[in-house]
């Protein structure tokens, strides 16, 4: 006869060979053992992977005691898409359209990285302008990428009207993407040796239209959620991460920016032409969740910064390098990353001298936060764990590929 906690922790679904049937999941510690007792018991909480708050099919096992967590388990998997092992059978030109799959909110970071890493295996000069129009379109998806945040990071604490007007300006930078890819969201634009089409004509145009504008309308974003007591009440000393424990989950980006911590692969380890770019770096000094939407609030700020640099001081010349059509690595691996809009973003490829990878790896930025949300979420409210996820923008597309 089947142990009847066993429907109480969902084995089925977690599978038998993760943990021995009747014992909970690791990090859980006790499970109910009746409803006939009069004792008061701790329950096990599915959120997700249907939950809409988990930013992805993300699945928290999480143990509480009334409404306090006691403990936490992030399980996933559930958006596994194969990427490294498929990357394996495509051509290095291919490659983008995968990493395009993986942060698919930020796709134009994933295609810079894959292509990166090619283009310094095998010595591939890229032309000045293929590196400033990649910046250029690397700040836009920047942009978009944290206006998602902002609006749902707004939802996850009950607010609606934030996500509409951050729907609004996306809708904006998403049409000038379209316009330079041809694509939305899945754009398969950078690629080895360059980007593969040079900027339309009249683009220019139409980003100082938005750039001019977005200014104002984030001094209105801010002022929706950034001025409202009752979120200063939800967010500020509630999910700290501080620097010690960053570093110690090796947290890249605004995670590990908003503990004080001074690191960006664009200042760090300079790629295209960020070392011709002048911006700041926004810092938090607690690392708790408003310290990380003040960072990421100022990403943006300084995301339309550079984009306006890229726009006056675009240079002319080729928009990619004379790369043979079928390219072929020498033997040998490399690493290359990017700062994404979750941080770093790398490529570890390992070439056998054909035109595909003998192996790659993709370094995801979103799984180093969500297994730091284990540590982090008890102690807190069922409630506040809706808000942490949503502070830390995990992409499970990335998390999982």
């Amino acid at each position: 006869m089947s142990d009847p906690r066993n429907d109480v922790l969902g084995v089925g679904l977690l599978g038998e060979g993760l943990h021995h049937p009747g014992e909970p999941p690791a990090g859980i510690r006790r499970v109910p053992t009746g409803v006939d007792g009069l004792t008061t018991e701790h329950l096990i909480i599915n959120m997700g992977p249907q939950h809409p708050s988990t930013h992805g099919v993300l699945r928290m096992l999480i143990e509480v005691d009334g409404e306090e967590v006691i403990a936490a388990e992030a399980s996933v998997g559930y958006l596994h898409r194969g990427i490294e092992k498929l990357a394996e059978h495509r051509r290095y030109n291919a490659i983008g359209t995968l990493m395009d799959r993986g942060d698919y909110v930020s796709g134009i970071h994933g295609e810079t990285a894959l292509a990166l890493a090619a283009e310094r295996l095998g010595e591939i000069e890229v032309p000045r302008k293929a590196q400033w129009i990649r910046v250029l379109l690397a700040e836009l998806n920047r942009i978009a990428s944290h206006l998602v945040w902002y609006g749902t990071f707004g939802l996850d604490m009950g607010g609606m009207g934030q996500f509409l007007y951050a729907m609004r300006d996306r809708e904006a930078l998403l049409d000038i993407l379209e316009a330079i890819t041809g694509q939305r969201m899945m754009f398969n634009y950078v690629r080895p040796g360059g980007v593969i089409a040079d900027l339309p004509a009249g683009i220019a145009e139409k980003i100082r239209v938005f750039t001019d504008t977005f200014d104002a309308y984030l001094d209105e974003h801010d002022a929706l959620l950034g001025g409202n007591e009752i979120v200063h009440d939800r967010v500020k000393g509630i999910g700290v991460i501080d620097r010690e424990k960053a570093l110690a989950f090796g947290l890249t980006g605004a995670n590990l920016r908003a503990a004080g911590v001074d690191f960006d692969v664009r200042r760090a380890r300079p790629y295209d032409a960020y070392a011709e770019m002048d911006f700041e770096v926004p810092l938090g000094t607690t690392g708790d969740a408003w310290d990380r939407y003040q960072v990421r609030m100022g990403e943006m700020r300084q995301a339309n910064r550079i984009i306006r640099q890229c726009i006056d001081g675009m240079p002319e010349g080729d928009h990619t390098a004379k790369v043979s059509r079928v390219l072929r690595l020498p033997e040998g691996e490399v690493y290359a990353s990017v700062e994404s809009s979750r941080g770093e973003t790398g490529i570890h490829l390992v070439s056998d001298g054909g035109d595909t990878p003998y192996r790659m790896h993709y370094r995801a930025p979103s799984l180093f936060a969500l297994q730091a949300l284990e540590d982090v979420l008890p102690g807190h409210l069922i409630a506040d764990v809706v808000m942490i996820i949503g502070s830390t923008d995990i992409m499970l597309g990335e998390t999982d590929r």
